[in-house]
């Protein structure tokens, strides 16, 4: 059959789309229960036995995963299943557990959300300035907004509300994001005055902030919401490239 002029020669078959990559999961040691690997903390046994946070997830050797919250592992400690599923998992009962473990966890699981910020802010990623914030969330530019923890409610709802206008989901009640970190935490770590709100217009950053604060909370005992709509699908693939 001749194909008209000016028409495209195509199947009636609408092209699949790209299957997503399946995201990693571990296993916790406490728990026994499987979950997808951003949200669990790799620890690592030193050559002396000492067991420490693998925050950045690049100590070499074996390794062990918890995916319980802090409080939930402070009691495992006291009362000494921590270090027998430890013991388990290394293989080896010759192991020092320090005292302070989980807060050392949420020392290094914060030192990589800052780190994360800041290396977004270098490379011109992360919008600062409440006005500056406010007309780029506007104009639909906005991918994942931040406020500290101390931020006003005032100041909240100004930014939350543009940036919903920006998105065309007004009523929906759409909010932007609360950091486990306060104002002061913020600025000194991105070498700024007063930073209280913080926005990513890319979404690969957006991506990689979203890791970094996925993690941290998850331990501290407070999930994100699951379908927030903050990272798109296609920046989560382009971050597990």
């Amino acid at each position: 059959m001749r194909t008209p002029p000016n028409e495209r020669l195509t199947s009636d078959i609408a092209e699949a789309p790209r299957p997503r990559k399946t995201e990693p999961e571990r296993r916790c040691i406490l728990s026994g229960e499987t979950a997808p690997r951003d949200t669990l903390v790799r620890l690592v046994a030193s050559p002396a036995g000492l067991v420490l946070p693998d925050a950045q997830e690049k100590a070499p050797g074996r390794g062990a995963w918890i995916g319980v919250s802090r409080d939930e592992l402070a009691e495992a400690q006291a009362k000494g299943r921590l270090k027998g599923a430890l013991s388990r998992a290394f293989k080896t009962s010759d192991l020092e557990l320090a005292e302070n473990l989980p807060e050392l966890i949420e020392n290094a699981l914060t030192r990589v959300l800052l780190d994360r910020l800041g290396l977004e802010m270098r490379v011109g990623s992360l919008i600062l300035g409440t006005q500056r914030i406010a007309e780029t969330a506007r104009g639909g530019a906005v991918a994942l907004l931040l406020h500290a923890r101390d931020a006003s409610e005032d100041g909240r709802k100004k930014l939350d509300q543009a940036w919903r206008v920006g998105r065309q989901s007004e009523g929906s009640g759409e909010r932007g994001l609360e950091l486990p970190l306060d104002r002061d935490a913020l600025s000194v770590a991105l070498g700024r005055d007063n930073v209280v709100h913080l926005a990513l217009a890319d979404e690969a950053a957006a991506a990689r902030v979203m890791k970094a604060l996925a993690r941290l909370t998850h331990y501290l005992g407070h999930d994100l919401p699951a379908a927030d709509g903050r990272v798109s699908a296609r920046a989560d693939d382009e971050l597990n490239d």
